[in-house]
C-alpha cells in the first residue's frame, strides 16, 4: 500500500469535515475546506441575461464574485433577502463564488462509511451533484458535490470565467 493510499484510508477513517446549512426545510452539507468566509447578504450588481438563479456579483475586497441563490436553483423556500440572509463566499478550482442559502448550521464530521448513496428521486435537484445522504442528529442531511455544480456546463461559472478577461476572480489577482 502506498503512502497515498495509507493517507487516504486514514482520512476515510477519521473523516471529513462538512459544513451543514438550510435551504427551506431541508438540511444539506459541502466540504468545509471550500468555504473561506460565511457574511451577510449585501446589495449585489445585477448581470444582463444571466439566468434567475444568478443574481449578480459582489466586489469582495477588489474580487468580483458571482452569487448564486442556492434556493432558486435547487427550486427550494421563498428567495427572500434580509439582515438574516446569508452568504457562503466559496473557492472552487482556484475562484471565489458566493451562494446564498437560508442559514448555515453546524459543522460535522463524517466518515464514508456514515454516507449513503444519494436516491435518483426525493430531492429537489439532480441527483447527480449529489455525494450522498448521511444521518446527522434525527434528520438526514445532503451532501452536495458544490464543486461539480458550479463547474457545470448549466452554470459554466468557472470555465466561461476563466476564458474570458475580466471573469470571476482568482484569489489574489
Amino acid at each position: 500500500m502506498s503512502n497515498e493510499e495509507k493517507l487516504a484510508r486514514a482520512a476515510n477513517e477519521q473523516g471529513q469535515e462538512y459544513l451543514t446549512f438550510t435551504l427551506s426545510d431541508e438540511s444539506y452539507a459541502l466540504d468545509i475546506l471550500q468555504v473561506k468566509e460565511i457574511r451577510g447578504y449585501e446589495a449585489v450588481t445585477k448581470i444582463a441575461n444571466a439566468p434567475e438563479f444568478i443574481k449578480g456579483v459582489i466586489n469582495l475586497r477588489g474580487d468580483i464574485v458571482p452569487v448564486i441563490d442556492l434556493r432558486i436553483k435547487f427550486n427550494v423556500g421563498q428567495a427572500t433577502y434580509d439582515e438574516f440572509t446569508i452568504v457562503m463566499v466559496l473557492q472552487i478550482q482556484g475562484r471565489y463564488v458566493g451562494v446564498v442559502v437560508d442559514s448555515v448550521s453546524d459543522v460535522v464530521t463524517l466518515t464514508s462509511d456514515e454516507i449513503r448513496p444519494a436516491p435518483n428521486f426525493g430531492v429537489a435537484f439532480d441527483s447527480e451533484y449529489l455525494i450522498g445522504l448521511a444521518s446527522v442528529g434525527d434528520g438526514m442531511v445532503i451532501l452536495v458535490d458544490i464543486e461539480k455544480l458550479i463547474t457545470s456546463d448549466e452554470m459554466g461559472l468557472v470555465e466561461a470565467a476563466a476564458e474570458q478577461p475580466g471573469g470571476i476572480a482568482t484569489p489574489g489577482e
